[in-house]
């Protein structure tokens, strides 16, 4: 990847994205990818990257809602069943790197949109229809394994417009969705870049650090909106970029 100076900002912002991440209930793995765009880190590279950095922080969201009584498995099951599959087929599926860039930077604008517009609903809630939620699973499955995310940046809009569970259990569903998707993403890549050991050592301790605290942070209060909005900007920026180059 990246070495000295220009590693040491990676990792803090690893570990800043990791914690904003986690305090609503997600992975991480939009804003690992739009830190590594910025890096200029291979495709290839900073797919499998993002989806390792991925399981320690969404374990550890889903863990920090789950105790705080938010996790229900009626709204859970009916995603995983779609996405788990399709996760593995997308990993699998020939993309070009232009293109890869193209769609993951419409990705890092819709996490802009979930970082900045979090809207409360005080309807009450329906379950989730079974057809409805197994074909959203597959439909987001199959993107997140094609370019390395978990896939809560966009289940949460949709569970939050279609009122199937409040902003708690949203995070909490998506937390375990980005971690189960992670894991059949990273069984179904067909190729592997190695690390440098020291490396992704570093960006794992930080990535985990960072989701704890945002975990812990977020399933008790509200994330710092000052933090959204700086954190927002490097999405932005990553985004241009992955544009147009």
């Amino acid at each position: 990847m990246v070495l000295g100076t220009s590693f040491i900002l990676l990792l803090i912002l690893i570990g800043l994205m990791a914690f904003l991440y986690a305090s609503v209930g997600h992975g991480g793995a939009s804003g690992y990818l739009a830190v590594m765009a910025l890096f200029a880190v291979q495709p290839v590279l900073m797919k499998q990257s993002s989806l390792v950095l991925n399981l320690s922080v969404s374990l550890l969201a889903a863990y920090s809602f789950y105790q705080k009584g938010y996790f229900k498995w009626r709204n859970f099951w009916p995603f995983a069943l779609g996405s788990i599959p399709m996760a593995y087929i997308g990993a699998q599926w020939p993309i070009a790197d232009s293109l890869y860039k193209k769609i993951l930077a419409v990705c890092l604008i819709l996490s802009i949109i979930r970082l900045l517009f979090q809207t409360k609903s005080t309807k009450e809630t329906v379950a989730v229809p079974i057809w409805a939620g197994v074909l959203v699973g597959a439909g987001i499955g199959l993107l997140s394994g094609m370019i390395g995310i978990g896939g809560g940046i966009i289940l949460s809009p949709v569970v939050l417009l279609l009122n199937w569970a409040n902003m708690k259990e949203t995070a909490t569903v998506s937390a375990l969705f980005i971690l189960v998707n992670s894991i059949s993403g990273l069984f179904g890549l067909k190729k592997w870049v190695p690390f440098a050991h020291n490396e992704l050592m570093f960006l794992v301790g930080i990535a985990t650090v960072g989701g704890f605290l945002g975990a812990r942070w977020g399933a008790n209060k509200a994330s710092p909106f000052w933090l959204k909005i700086v954190l927002a900007l490097v999405l932005a920026v990553a985004s241009l970029k992955l544009m147009f180059t």
